[in-house]
């Protein structure tokens, strides 16, 4: 608990915190609303986690500027944000993959992490009814799995339309800087869990501020697979024996 912070004080700067690592970027009055607390009050706790590197404010995104006056800072997890949040197995990891990958070499870290998640597959076997209902059931599975997450439209009204699929922490990010196998296979987890191409904007990894993929709401279908060249020579056949028996 921060030095001359009262146990009250603590509990809500903690639910500020888990706020800001589920929907950043996100701005001091969203969080007030969602956490039923007065905008100053959100402003002062972030203020201090802001000068303890728990939270990092910077300039809204383009797509977020409305209206007039200055528009609001928006906050995200920083550094010091993310070593409080649970990490894991870093080290027995790390070390782990990389005595994997100099054994067996880079396949097998590859092997490793598509594994990894497959049980996320698993969890969420053949998702059907509309994409955005898909996508939330996603997140709810990424939130259980200890991986911050949340979803927002994007570009509505626009031929770019789609959701953006954002997590805040993850719980492998030390671990994902130095072998990136496990992002790729997290992008493929979630196209085969959608149904769907999906394209990866940003990762923590990378030194992104929040880990953001991009699900396009208009999907395209594969081309119609040609029939087998047997099924085509049986139709054929069928087609021949009818003419004979008509002649």
């Amino acid at each position: 608990m921060p030095r001359g912070v009262s146990p009250d004080e603590a509990r809500t700067r903690t639910r500020v915190r888990t706020t800001v690592a589920e929907l950043g970027p996100v701005t001091a009055a969203r969080i007030a609303d969602l956490l039923g607390l007065t905008g100053p009050a959100v402003r002062r706790h972030l203020d201090a986690m802001v000068a303890d590197g728990v939270v990092e404010a910077r300039d809204p995104r383009p797509d977020a500027r409305r209206g007039r006056g200055r528009p609001a800072k928006e906050y995200v997890i920083g550094s010091a944000g993310h070593d409080d949040l649970p990490s894991g197995y870093d080290e027995l990891a790390l070390t782990a993959l990389r005595y994997l990958a100099q054994a067996l070499g880079p396949e097998a870290v590859t092997d490793f992490a598509r594994q990894r998640f497959a049980a996320l597959e698993e969890s969420l076997p053949g998702l059907t009814g509309p994409l955005p209902e898909r996508v939330e059931a996603l997140v709810q599975a990424l939130a259980d799995q200890g991986f911050s997450a949340s979803s927002r439209p994007v570009a509505q009204g626009t031929p770019a339309e789609g959701l953006q699929l954002c997590q805040g922490h993850c719980p492998v990010q030390k671990v994902a800087e130095e072998f990136p196998q496990l992002c790729e296979a997290e992008r493929r987890t979630f196209e085969n869990v959608l149904g769907t191409r999906v394209q990866r904007l940003a990762t923590l990894a990378h030194g992104d501020h929040v880990c953001t993929t991009f699900v396009p709401l208009e999907q395209v279908r594969p081309p119609a697979r040609p029939p087998a060249p047997s099924d085509q020579q049986d139709r054929q056949h069928a087609q021949h024996a009818t003419e004979g028996r008509r002649l």
